[in-house]
């Protein structure tokens, strides 16, 4: 039999980024217990940390909130060598595992000694990025996690982030759809969203693009492993019935019906980065201003002495 999946706690969506809280919880223990991140995170950080070159901005301190699976820790090594690095997990299990040996080891070398490890959120001090490689699609309130991310950057630092985009195993859909197994991933922020969202927790000059990357496989069995290795459907309104061998055979009868005209099988993943600056805060201005009139007297007195 396969490993169970967490029936949902919750009959909402589709509706953007509705997530099973219990799903996401399992599949992220299970992806922490692997010898290594997601394959896919590590050429996403590195496509990543080539974005930095266009920021002069050089951080003194940089925050990693997504330091096990976002497979970043040597590139934000080499952008910025003298910069403090910290972590922060939100996860338990996910930084319990972040803090051990076989997690990636630069926060261990920190300038000035200590983990690096942030308990909770906001950064204080605050740092001058905020770094997030693969995992706003995963997040159950992004909204939230976008203030959090706004309260503990410095006044002129950024935010920098990457994420699966909506159109990501759209092939899935109809074979899922035929066969009544619901929904083959979650129906998560497009583009033009995460924008609105990041310019509605306080963000500045938001700047958000897009990479259709297609991948192809041999066998049904290696699409399978690859999509795996990367997580679990977290649909509330994903298939909740027995998924044991019997399913799973069927399952590879119609993966193979995804080949292409090579005899491969093709998926496509949608990529979404983004990155926005902190600004200096406004003042309030109100819409209406009462003045008395001592304070009116004592104006046009200071006018007329200086005239």
């Amino acid at each position: 039999m396969s490993e169970p999946v967490p029936t949902p706690t919750s009959n909402k969506g589709p509706r953007p980024q509705d997530l099973d809280p219990a799903a996401l919880r399992h599949h992220a223990r299970r992806l922490a217990r692997a010898d290594a991140a997601p394959w896919l995170h590590a050429e996403v950080a590195g496509r990543m940390a080539e974005r930095l070159a266009y920021i002069k901005l050089q951080p003194a301190r940089v925050l990693d909130t997504s330091p096990l699976l976002g497979a970043s820790a040597e590139p934000l090594r080499q952008a910025y060598p003298a910069a403090e690095r910290l972590w922060h997990e939100a996860d338990p299990v996910l930084a319990a595992r972040a803090a051990v040996a076989r997690a990636p080891g630069w926060w261990r070398k920190l300038r000035g000694g200590g983990s690096g490890q942030l308990d909770s959120l906001p950064a204080r001090p605050a740092v001058e990025l905020v770094w997030s490689n693969m995992a706003l699609h995963a997040a159950a309130d992004l909204p939230g996690l976008l203030n959090q991310w706004q309260a503990s950057l410095a006044v002129g630092g950024f935010v920098m982030f990457s994420c699966l985009g909506p159109d990501s195993f759209v092939e899935l859909r109809p074979l899922y759809s035929r066969n009544g197994w619901g929904r083959p991933a979650p129906d998560w922020w497009d583009m033009h969203d995460v924008g609105d969202l990041v310019l509605k927790a306080g963000f500045a000059d938001p700047v958000m693009d897009q990479e259709r990357i297609r991948l192809t496989w041999a066998s049904a069995e290696a699409l399978l492993a690859d999509l795996r290795a990367l997580g679990g459907n977290v649909a509330p309104m994903r298939f909740t019935g027995l998924r044991g061998r019997d399913w799973r055979r069927r399952l590879l009868v119609e993966l193979d019906t995804l080949r292409d005209g090579q005899g491969r099988l093709a998926m496509t993943v949608e990529l979404v980065f983004g990155h926005a600056f902190k600004a200096a805060p406004r003042l309030a201005v109100a819409a209406e201003t009462v003045v008395s009139v001592d304070a009116m007297r004592a104006s046009l007195r200071q006018g007329r002495s200086g005239g």
